[in-house]
């Protein structure tokens, strides 16, 4: 079986509802409350125009006074005012209580024949200009004179002890700071001669220079002999024999071995070499035409195995030489190395001495400099402090004090709007107060009921007393189509596939409009060919009959106490299928009669031989008529009446339905305004309804 679609419910969330449903709210709560905006601004005009009349009358005072023109300030000017937001500051600056008291006393000072009195005092800045506007008001014409010219001069007097404290305060600090620098300069002062006294500064720097110069050629030997040796070390006998064959006598130890004679072997062995070369050359010349056994040849290789020999000598005694080159250059290497640390020591110790005089002489130099810039200053601000200009000055002195014309008109706006201000705060509180709801979205905001339908409200025609009830033909089109609305609602509300035969309507007070919704869904039903019975279960205040114009003699009353059939009882109501078996004899004891076994038994029948029982009740806060009726019926409605119904009652008589398990359908919302903005139904259409003109014959 298909799932049944659930029931679309209200937004709560929606902006735009709750947005239209204050707005309504707010209307109509102006609508009903219109006097209290209207009385809170009488009253509100009438207290200030009694002020305005009889307050006494007042003086004002008018003088000026203009930013000067100031002279070009030096570098060193110590005093200096921020001019972000200069002229703000001054304002505030006139008006200070400090200004204002010393005002009050240099007033009284200079008049002593004046009582000191209360004034007002405003400072304007002309628009565009450097130009403050200085007002006084007060009662007395003389003092509000006084005062004015006293608080234009008390506000300079003022501004030259700001600047003369500020400037002590800068001197105050700088002649610390000299004297700390005085003892810093004097302590690098007797650091740098002290110094001095052990070093002379002239013979430091020559020292340095010629001990730099020489290191550095020793640094550039010792790399030579390093390398010669190294070169020696590397290469192989022949090797170093072919050298110096080629370049005849070694560079590196042509100075170092020349005194051995190396020079001369170098020669000897370097003829011996040319003499076997050309020897080997004649004697293979020999042999292209010679027996190996000519005289010739054989005296050749004889001179040349002699000249071998002297080879292999020279080359012997190379060997030794070279070894003892090579510890030669160990010795000088040696030497050299030796010579360098002890210059190199040398070298750094005068660095050291001369890095430790230019740190001496560069922080005296600073302590010095720094001296010099701060006496410069403090020099200069006591210049400055004497003659700098004042940034504010008079321009006018006060004028003689002239009455005030009061500004009525704006004394008036004001406290109108005072008192339109007060009148929407009451507003506001009492809305705060009244649970009241004037809307569908006030409805659901405080009820999670289904609502059935919605009732426009319908006012009285000329000359009746009572809203008279539907009937098929009603021209009240957007009030009958509420009812079938409602009729829908409840036709097709099917749960468990079981049809609901009996109904009850009801309220949480009197005035909601239960009995005519009762009786207008019972119409409805009986239109659409359904048997209804309309019961007045109301059996204190029941008036079901004379809305139906009726005068019965008996009714639901004497059907529980007398014992009647409640089938004599019935009254025919004009409307088709619409019977009506109205209150009868009023009783305070229907409370017990509904408890009894006579009215189950009733209704019972009364559902038995009509399609639907629809029973009108007194409210529930009223009796307890419907909390024991109730649980006897197939379903409950439960009427409110918008902008009438209190929500915490409507939902304190719902509870005690809830709590003896009585079937509440849903809520019916009586009397809505079809101007609320989410009233959605048919008066927006109600041209719809109007008849068709007849056509010309």
């Amino acid at each position: 079986m298909n799932e049944p679609t659930p029931t679309p419910t209200h937004d709560r969330s929606s902006w735009a509802a709750r947005f239209h449903s204050r707005v309504y709210r707010y209307k109509r709560l102006l609508k009903q409350r219109w006097w209290i905006p209207f009385s809170c601004v009488f009253i509100a005009l009438v207290i200030q125009g009694a002020l305005s009349w009889f307050a006494p009358q007042r003086f004002i005072s008018i003088g000026r006074m203009i930013v000067s023109i100031k002279l070009s300030i030096q570098e060193t000017s110590v005093y200096t005012e921020e001019l972000s937001n200069f002229l703000g500051t001054q304002q505030a600056l006139m008006q200070s209580p400090v200004v204002v008291q010393r005002a009050h006393a240099r007033a009284v000072a200079q008049r002593p024949d004046i009582v000191v009195q209360p004034a007002e005092l405003s400072v304007a800045i002309t628009p565009k200009t450097t130009i403050f506007v200085v007002r006084a008001i007060g009662h007395d014409p003389q003092y509000v004179k006084a005062f004015l010219q006293a608080c234009m001069e008390e506000y300079i007097k003022l501004k030259r002890e700001m600047r003369e404290k500020t400037s002590d305060t800068t001197l105050a600090g700088l002649t610390e700071e000299i004297l700390h620098l005085q003892r810093d300069l004097k302590k690098s002062d007797e650091e740098l001669a002290e110094f001095q006294k052990t070093n002379s500064v002239v013979l430091l720097q020559e020292q340095g220079n010629n001990y730099g110069m020489y290191l550095a050629s020793l640094t550039r030997k010792l790399a030579d002999l390093k390398s010669e040796y190294d070169l020696l070390t590397t290469m192989t006998l022949d090797q170093n024999i072919e050298r110096q064959r080629q370049q005849g006598v070694a560079s590196t130890s042509s100075e170092a071995g020349s005194e051995r004679g190396g020079g001369g072997r170098n020669a000897n062995y370097e003829l011996t070499y040319q003499k076997r070369t050309v020897l080997l050359a004649e004697k293979e010349r020999l042999e292209e035409y010679l027996r190996p056994k000519h005289p010739r040849l054989i005296g050749i290789n004889e001179e040349i195995a002699q000249q071998e020999r002297l080879l292999n000598t020279y080359r012997k005694q190379t060997s030794e030489y070279l070894e003892n080159l090579k510890k030669s250059l160990e010795l000088q290497i040696t030497n050299v190395e030796k010579d360098v640390v002890e210059w190199d020591a040398k070298n750094l110790s005068i660095s050291q001495r001369t890095a430790e005089y230019q740190k001496l002489k560069a922080g005296q130099s600073r302590v010095q400099a720094l001296y010099d810039r701060l006496l410069a200053t403090m020099q200069t601000l006591d210049v400055n402090k004497e003659i700098s200009p004042e940034s504010v000055t008079i321009m006018e002195p006060a004028f003689d004090a002239v009455p005030e014309r009061p500004p009525i008109i704006q004394s008036l706006f004001k406290a109108g709007l005072i008192g339109l201000g007060a009148s929407l705060a009451i507003l506001l509180l009492l809305d705060r107060l009244d649970d009241r709801m004037n809307s569908y979205t006030d409805l659901q905001d405080l009820f999670d009921e289904e609502v059935l339908g919605q009732i426009p409200h319908e006012g009285l025609e000329k000359g009746q007393k009572h809203l008279g009830l539907i009937h098929a033909e009603d021209p009240r089109h957007q009030f009958v189509e509420a009812y079938r609305n409602l009729r829908s609602s409840l036709l097709y509300m099917n749960e468990g596939g079981n049809k609901r035969r009996t109904l009850l309507v009801t309220s949480s007070v009197p005035n909601d409009g239960k009995s005519m919704t009762a009786a207008n869904l019972a119409i409805t039903l009986a239109i659409t060919g359904s048997r209804t019975l309309l019961v007045d279960a109301d059996l204190r205040k029941g008036l079901l009959h004379a809305r139906f114009g009726l005068k019965p003699e008996t009714g639901l009353s004497e059907v529980l106490l007398a014992k009647k059939d409640w089938r004599n009882c019935i009254c025919k109501t004009g409307v088709a299928n619409l019977d009506l078996l109205p209150r009868g004899g009023t009783t305070q004891r229907s409370s017990e009669l509904f408890v009894h076994q006579d009215t189950k038994d009733f209704l019972k029948a009364a559902a038995a031989e009509y399609d639907c029982v629809v029973v009108d009740t007194a409210p529930v806060m009223a009796a307890d008529d419907v909390t024991s009726l109730a649980p006897l019926i197939d379903g409950t409605i439960f009427v409110i009446r918008a902008g009438e119904t209190s929500g915490r009652v409507a939902r304190a008589a719902l509870e005690l339905l809830y709590q003896r398990n009585v079937p509440v359908l849903g809520l019916v919302f009586n009397a809505v305004q079809t101007g609320s903005g989410d009233y959605y139904y048919y008066y927006r259409y109600k041209d719809y309804y109007k008849p068709y003109p007849a056509k010309p014959a």
